[in-house]
């Protein structure tokens, strides 16, 4: 299935949920809907589902014209955040329910209920009521459902967002491997940049019911198109600071000091605006004065978060976070030297546009 969405957009009265945008799902793969709440990504598929009716523009399925078509009228499944099952039947006939709808014969539909529960860890629980198991397990058996189908398009709308953080991770891979056969077009819409690192496949970046950028997901990580397309795909967020340059190699803090970018010349005027991002993974603290480039701050506060350290820094009015790997203690208003080196670091122009980024910046991300 090829579906193309041309020129869509949709307004509530006096409200625009989404712009125009354009958009074509790349065929047989996991296509990430990538964003904060309110961007417009639950919008977006329920009117990729037909849920929904865009004020204007066209949903394309293999070039056809469905824009009106009903959502009962279309080859495809939908699974949402809150699993939805029916309480007083068994998980088979809860994953049975549209193949029965379909009119299959008992035997295949006996066939590929066992066969969909298997893959998802559920077979011995199929005589069980939904009342009786856990969260994790009811989203199996809802995703189950959506899945026994072989719909060639399935929208997963955050799917996993209520489940625990071992549940996430055990469900994420299974649904990668799920649909590695390329046999399916997917649309997975999530909150999370490391989920959508983890899915890999294709990534739409959207804020405010725009698309900022889309592209191949490691490609759109290593080269966010702008600040805020950098914001969104970095966890925590990507550190800015504004710059102006210094020559053909270096630019120079606002706060005052210098800073090397690797790489060949920058090509830019002496003096020019920019703005220079970091992520918070490459901010080292270190006292090797053998660093290119070195920043004398001193430590807000310092936050343990499972197995790393968040320690946040202001150098003069600069404020940065730097993400350590492990636990450290670092007391507060201690004076530090923070360092990150001239080729991890990202520079935009004075409107935040991209204007170049670290070869290979993707490894080691976080």
């Amino acid at each position: 299935m090829i579906l193309e969405l041309k020129d869509i957009s949709l307004r509530v009265g006096a409200e625009t949920h989404l712009y125009p945008l354009d958009l074509k799902l790349v065929q047989g793969d996991i296509n990430v809907l990538l964003g904060p709440t309110q961007a417009g990504k639950t919008t977006l598929m329920r009117v990729i589902a037909g849920l929904d009716r865009p004020t204007a523009g066209r949903v394309l399925v293999d070039g056809k014209d469905v824009t009106g078509v009903s959502v009962r009228d279309r080859n495809l499944a939908m699974v949402y955040q809150q699993f939805v099952n029916y309480p007083a039947m068994t998980v088979f006939d809860n994953i049975a329910a549209p193949l029965r709808l379909q009119h299959c014969p008992a035997a295949e539909v006996a066939e590929r209920v066992n066969a969909i529960a298997a893959k998802l860890h559920i077979g011995h629980l199929l005589q069980r009521l939904p009342g009786a198991l856990s969260g994790g397990q009811q989203q199996r058996c809802a995703l189950a459902r959506a899945l026994v189908k072989r719909a060639p398009l399935v929208l997963l709308d955050e799917p996993l967002v209520n489940l625990d953080y071992k549940l996430r991770e055990e469900l994420r891979m299974e649904l990668a491997s799920l649909f590695a056969d390329g046999n399916t077009t997917v649309v997975y819409a999530t909150t999370e940049p490391q989920e959508a690192l983890l899915l890999g496949g294709h990534t739409v970046v959207m804020d405010a019911g725009r698309i900022l950028q889309t592209g191949r997901t490691l490609t759109t990580y290593e080269r966010p198109a702008s600040i805020r397309a950098a914001a969104i795909f970095n966890d925590p967020p990507m550190n800015i600071l504004d710059a102006r340059v210094e020559d053909e190699h270096t630019v120079r803090l606002a706060s005052g000091p210098a800073l090397k970018i690797g790489g060949a010349a920058l090509g830019l005027a002496k003096g020019k605006p920019c703005k220079v991002g970091i992520r918070c993974h490459h901010v080292l603290l270190s006292s090797d004065h053998s660093q290119a480039n070195r920043l004398d701050c001193t430590v807000d506060l310092s936050e343990l978060s499972g197995s790393e350290t968040y320690v946040h820094l202001h150098l003069g009015s600069d404020s940065l976070v730097a993400q350590l790997p492990g636990v450290h203690a670092v007391a507060i208003d201690a004076k530090v030297q923070a360092c990150v080196s001239p080729d991890k670091l990202f520079l935009f122009d004075a409107d935040g546009a991209l204007l170049r980024a670290p070869k290979e910046s993707c490894h080691g991300a976080h």
